[in-house]
């Protein structure tokens, strides 16, 4: 594998058989442990403490783990399971769970994607709607660009009749610091194509709202 991609490893535990699987850069953890070691420090810690000595090591692999979107390409993820196919048709993917990093306080936001597409010739595998979602949420965001991100790539790799992408999302900077709302709920949309016509839009909102499982 190359250094310069994330390397995965595993750790077993033979007592009660638990595999723990990260992904990070081992080379990076080491410069990023310093790193927090350093912010332990200037918050007032003690990094040699019991309780902290593996920390910095720990949030290094974790952060590399929260941001592994970086490696990934979204493009090749669709292409590797593009189809063709005479449907035209609403495909929908809905209720994809999503975990973020807010990119202006680093703080997690967490909630659901709605994505459907209206192919043109192609289709491509469910769960790659899914690895797509994925993959841009596994970097520094905001909620707006992540719906946007989603969107084009869809519509430029598959070049669909129309792509529609709706998150909602809770967002810890909202509620653990600054306005302290516990309950709200951040909703944003994009739409190209078909899906830019009243009738075909009103159809997956409704669809993504129906609990038909």
């Amino acid at each position: 594998m190359n250094d310069d991609r994330l390397k995965e490893m595993s750790e077993m535990n033979d007592a009660d058989g638990y595999e723990k699987i990260d992904l990070y850069n081992y080379k990076n953890v080491d410069k990023l442990a310093d790193h927090y070691k350093s912010i332990l420090n200037l918050i007032g810690e003690d990094p040699q403490r019991e309780g902290l000595l593996k920390t910095p090591e720990r949030v290094a692999k974790s952060i590399q783990f929260l941001t592994h979107g970086y490696q990934l390409d979204p493009v090749a993820i669709l292409n590797s399971a593009k189809f063709k196919e005479d449907y035209r048709e609403m495909v929908i993917v809905k209720d994809i769970e999503i975990y973020s990093m807010c990119e202006h306080h680093m703080i997690p936001f967490i909630g659901k994607a709605h994505v459907a597409y209206i192919p043109n010739g192609y289709i491509t595998g469910l769960s790659k709607i899914a690895r797509v979602v994925d993959a841009f949420a596994r970097r520094l965001q905001v909620q707006e660009r992540l719906t946007t991100q989603i969107k084009e790539c869809i519509q430029d790799t598959l070049k669909p009749l129309g792509v529609a992408v709706v998150i909602e999302a809770q967002h810890l900077c909202m509620m653990m610091r600054g306005i302290q709302k516990q309950n709200s709920v951040t909703t944003t949309s994009d739409f190209t194509g078909a899906f830019r016509k009243d009738e075909t839009r009103q159809e997956f909102i409704h669809l993504i709202g129906t609990n038909l499982h």
